[in-house]
């Protein structure tokens, strides 16, 4: 597709020059500011039309008008069809997130189960792109429900979940065997014939023929009962038990096989879009989205946007989100590009797709359902978010601050022993936490176990680099930074904000606060202490400030313990011999080789040590005495 560019962006946009040189196809536009950032994207059959029609004296929308006021530059764009137009349209929304547009902002990729095609092939979970060749069952709406199918899976058909290094390397049955979770092929305590009719089941399962696994499972449990094979037989049986528990939980009586459902709910200038995931008679999930919608936006410009940037993939006919696209779309109403997107879709898919707004009967008690689920969702995020603001309502009365307060950080260490030592920095706004800010740093270079040097640490890592020009970074600057720690750390930071103010020649810098433990460390008998005076304030076991506080230090503390944790398990698994200079990879390999394993190094001696190919007497010594802490 050939790119047209204009001039770049200046603060006065030479709307007619540009018009008379813009093309008249099929294609693209992108809108930029002063700033040269895209504001805007939109499509055309006829660009030089549909962006003649923004500069007329009379736009209509207020939004346009405000649009319009900004644009500085214009690019296009050209396609060979109305049809690529607007999968690019949806493809450059989805990059820029231009502040006009209609935008989702979602773009994790689906989760997927995945039965592979090895030997003896492993069900998981697969997220991305379909390198691995196997049989993959979904798309699912959340993580979460893939991971309760995988737990079912494991009860009903005990195929191996585990990951490959694992169960190449097995010489014996794990813990899943002894829990009659796993059939344990790894160590051939099953026959491959018996073991793939269970995948084969698994994967008849996973397409909804739940009734015709269970057809199988009923002869299998009579020939084996036949030939007096009585155990078989029983777990046969109880496969059949658990089949129809969730047969019986799972089906949903009515026509719809393969559907998504869109509801739609708005409250002012908010919106929710709730999308009901239906697949084989069953409700796979389903999943609420809160797309960014300018103002003066119609019910149909929203789901119009909400279907292109949730189903159209990269490119036409791609098949980047192949599985994911149903046979049909339930949406809330019509609008404007219905047959042009299902065309698309249906090229996309590789089956019809078709997208219905005039429903009856069950359809329209699923859209009911979808519409209900928007409500919910949108009024229950709205309690959380006014709940936060109460919550930074009742700290500002507690702090008094001039100008109120808006972001606050927390920050805590954790270690064992003065080892592995992690530091966290948890962010909250008036919305709650602010996990896209969220850091954690590896502290080095201090005495193991030094709390107050490692929070000097964390500190300089955070703040050591904000310069009072740095406009950005001044803005992220927190009106509150919490300590978790008594005076000790409270005294650190306190010593390290006076030097950075100092040095930087900063205007304003966060008020300090420590977080001290009360006696038995029970929730409720907290005491802060203010930087400074190092005033002692008590609240009360009842106040939403206290409450933010326990809140914003309680998620420090799981931030960093989990980084911790993770760190700690790396070590674990790391051998002595890396920790040696001079040993690389493959004097490791040949020490291990040659002596039979990490004992036998740690028996062997200095003499028995300089045997090994490529060790001189020098080296063989080194290893000799750090492995005996000499």
């Amino acid at each position: 597709m050939p790119n047209i560019d204009t001039t770049k962006p200046t603060q006065n946009f030479d709307s007619e020059a540009f018009l008379n040189s813009v093309t008249e196809q099929a294609g693209v536009y992108r809108m930029y500011n002063a700033a040269q950032t895209v504001i805007y994207v939109g499509k055309a059959k006829h660009l030089k039309k549909r962006l003649s029609s923004y500069f007329r004296k009379d736009v209509g929308s207020v939004k346009t008008k405000a649009l319009v006021n900004q644009i500085c530059a214009i690019d296009v764009t050209v396609t060979h069809t109305e049809g690529e137009a607007l999968i690019l349209e949806n493809n450059y929304i989805k990059k820029y997130q231009p502040k006009y547009n209609i935008l989702l902002r979602d773009d994790k990729s689906y989760p997927y189960l995945l039965i592979t095609h090895h030997k003896h092939p492993k069900l998981g979970l697969h997220r991305g792109g379909k390198r691995t060749k196997g049989d993959y069952f979904g798309p699912y709406p959340t993580v979460g429900a893939v991971w309760e199918s995988l737990r079912l899976m494991q009860k009903i058909f005990p195929i191996r979940q585990c990951e490959d290094s694992y169960y190449r390397a097995r010489s014996r049955p794990c813990l899943q065997y002894q829990l009659g979770r796993c059939l344990a092929p790894c160590v051939d305590k099953i026959s491959e014939e018996n073991y793939q009719q269970q995948v084969d089941l698994a994967k008849l399962f996973l397409k909804g023929k739940s009734s015709l696994v269970i057809e199988q499972l009923v002869e299998k449990m009579e020939l084996s009962s036949s030939q007096l094979d009585f155990e078989q037989a029983a777990k046969y049986r109880d496969q059949i038990t658990t089949l129809r528990k969730v047969q019986q939980q799972q089906y949903v009586s009515g026509i719809a096989a393969e559907m998504d459902v869109i509801g739609l709910f708005r409250l002012k200038t908010q919106v929710c879009i709730h999308l009901l995931c239906i697949r084989d008679h069953k409700i796979l999930g389903s999943k609420s989205y809160f797309p960014a919608v300018p103002n003066d936006t119609s019910d149909e410009e929203v789901i119009q946007a909400f279907i292109g940037q949730h189903y159209l993939g990269n490119e036409l006919g791609s098949g980047t989100n192949e599985g994911m696209i149903p046979k049909e779309i339930i949406a809330p109403c019509d609008f404007e590009q219905l047959t042009e997107i299902a065309v698309l879709l249906s090229k996309q898919s590789e089956h019809e797709v078709k997208i219905s707004t005039k429903i009856r009967s069950e359809r329209r008690q699923y859209l009911k359902l979808a519409a209900t689920n928007a409500q919910t969702a949108l009024i229950t995020r709205n309690s959380h978010k006014e709940s936060m603001q109460a919550r930074f309502a009742a700290l500002n009365e507690v702090f008094e601050l001039p100008n109120g307060i808006n972001r606050i950080e927390c920050f805590d260490i954790s270690h064992t022993m003065g080892q592995q030592t992690v530091a966290s920095n948890v962010v909250f706004n008036q919305e709650g936490p602010l996990k896209s800010d969220y850091r954690r740093y590896n502290v080095y270079g201090i005495t193991p176990g030094d709390d107050y040097a490692a929070m000097a640490f964390a500190l300089n890592k955070r703040y050591g680099k904000i310069k009072s020009t740095d406009i950005e970074a001044l803005k992220k600057l927190p009106d509150i930074v919490f300590i978790d720690g008594g005076k000790g750390q409270l005294a650190k930071a306190e010593e390290f904000f006076a030097q950075l103010s100092s040095e930087q020649s900063l205007e304003r810098i966060p008020l300090l606060v420590g977080v001290a433990k009360g006696e038995s460390r029970k929730p409720g008998l907290e005491t802060l202490i203010l930087a400074g005076s190092h005033q002692l304030i008590s609240l009360p076991g009842t106040s939403p400030a206290l409450h933010l506080v326990q809140h914003i230090r309680d998620e420090s503390h799981r931030f960093a313990i989990t980084g911790h944790r993770a760190k700690r398990q790396k070590a674990a698994k790391k051998s002595v011999l890396e920790t040696i200079e001079g040993i690389g990879a493959k004097k490791r390999q040949a020490l291990l080789a040659h002596l039979g394993g990490i004992q036998e190094v740690n028996k062997a001696d200095v003499s028995e040590l300089e045997k090994v190919p490529g060790i001189s007497i020098v080296l063989a010594q080194n290893i000799y005495d750090a492995l005996h802490n000499k």
